[in-house]
């Protein structure tokens, strides 16, 4: 399945969640964290298991978008109860705000281990996406995910909001809407930790969600860069993530006549294809694109 788009939407507003089936997201990610007020959560908690158990043969049967919750971080009082609320309903995932490196996935684990098992559900199906960079110490261990097992691991993903706030910065971006240097080198372990752990790389958001020409450049680069998917806050940015995401009928038919080449001429190390020389290199990237087609 598609797993370009990840639309947050607020778990306490219920007009809000009424819209979210019609985006066209290929995620839904129901916040429980950032977006509700402290005195909303159980609120949040109640409307969301209502979301959940409105879409849940569409859950079961693996059709449509996947439902996903973000829950309170593993360090509050919330999240446990969070959990309690959502898991019977078997959404697809669990995205963990302020993830502090993998024992605490670990330890996230073994509770929905339990969940599952008191609600039917298949042993790690219920995946898990950590936001790995919202404080200084996350930060730093970005790199361990790579050599971890956490075979719930579906992809790992940022945010820049929190992690300016924890370090006191005044600024993300430079003068010319680049990301500073802190930024970019997170965006890069969290794209080179991915790759090699062998999950999905997530994009952060673009925050500015009237300005779909700059989210439109971001989103295109952001896929040249080879994230697999970004996260959006606003139903319109959704159409044009997923544009930029999906591979153009020309990138697709070069890639087919790449891998059609080696198919044709076994046990070469490099080819000539329309007066280009292609070799080993080339056709690893084509296969990847072939596997993100529709």
């Amino acid at each position: 399945m598609k797993m370009r788009s990840w639309l947050f939407a607020p778990g306490d507003s219920e007009k809000k969640l009424g819209k979210v089936a019609s985006c066209g997201a290929d995620v839904v990610i129901i916040d429980l964290e950032d977006a509700v007020a402290e005195y909303a959560k159980a609120e949040a908690r109640r409307l969301t298991t209502k979301w959940l158990q409105a879409n849940r043969t569409q859950v079961l049967a693996g059709g449509g978008f996947q439902r996903w919750v973000r829950i309170n971080p593993l360090d509050s009082h919330h999240w446990r109860e969070d959990l309690a609320a959502v898991m019977p309903c078997q959404p697809h995932g669990i995205m963990v705000p302020k993830a502090a490196g993998p024992e605490q996935i670990r330890m996230l684990a073994a509770e929905l281990y339990e969940h599952e098992q008191r609600n039917g559900k298949e042993p790690n199906s219920t995946r898990v996406l950590p936001l790995v960079s919202e404080t200084a110490k996350a930060a730093m261990s970005i790199g361990q995910y790579a050599e971890d097992t956490l075979p719930r691991l579906l992809g790992l993903t940022w945010g820049a909001e929190d992690l300016s706030a924890a370090i006191g910065a005044t600024r993300k971006r430079d003068e010319n809407g680049e990301w500073t240097d802190l930024f970019r080198m997170v965006r890069a372990q969290i794209l080179l930790t991915a790759h090699a752990r062998q999950v999905l790389p997530i994009d952060t958001l673009y925050s500015d969600f009237r300005d779909l020409e700059g989210l439109k450049k971001a989103a295109e680069a952001s896929h040249a860069d080879g994230f697999a998917g970004m996260l959006a806050i606003h139903p319109d940015q959704v159409q044009v993530i997923n544009a930029a995401f999906s591979p153009s009928e020309k990138a697709l038919a070069r890639a087919r006549a790449i891998v059609d080449a080696f198919s044709a001429n076994p046990g070469k190390g490099a080819l000539s294809l329309d007066g280009e020389m292609i070799d080993q290199p080339h056709l690893e990237q084509a296969r990847k694109l072939l596997e993100r087609a529709p």
